[in-house]
């Protein structure tokens, strides 16, 4: 089944029971992404603290394992961080599995081996996409809200 160590045990831990599926009630910044090459879907939901920091996360996601595991690896890890942050985290994210670059954090090591499967990388990479879709979300209806207030 593992495929040159992709699917760690980790991952298929993940994939099989996230912890954090499903949006939370009230989420003020969604974001989706789409893989049109496998199919893969992810939407983020989320609710920021007073000082923009992450309070509440959760995805849907229909995909691959690589795919569900990275998204609820991604809900984890962006508790309690602020928007700088996380766009931070993926960019390393990114990195780490396209060029090799050091996981920005422990837990996303997991994916490193995917930079042997060109393939698969969207697969993880997409969830941090919505992720990211998401802050600027909020972030437009914030200035939406402005305009209208």
């Amino acid at each position: 089944m593992d495929q040159e160590g992709i699917y760690q045990q980790q991952v298929m831990d993940r994939a099989r029971a996230p912890v954090h599926a499903g949006l939370p009630e009230g989420a003020t910044h969604e974001g989706t992404g789409v893989n049109p090459m496998c199919g893969d879907q992810v939407r983020v939901g989320l609710v920021l603290d007073g000082q923009g920091r992450v309070a509440r996360i959760g995805h849907r996601t229909r995909g691959c394992a690589i795919c569900v595991a990275s998204a609820d690896l991604m809900a984890e890890l962006a508790l309690g961080c602020d928007g700088g942050e996380l766009k931070a985290v993926s960019a390393a994210f990114d990195r780490m599995v396209r060029d090799g670059g050091a996981a920005p954090r422990d837990e996303l090591a997991v994916f490193a081996p995917l930079r042997r499967h060109r393939s698969r990388i969207r697969c993880a990479t997409l969830p941090w996409s919505a992720l990211e879709t998401a802050l600027a979300d909020g972030r437009q209806r914030a200035t939406d809200e402005s305009k209208d207030g």
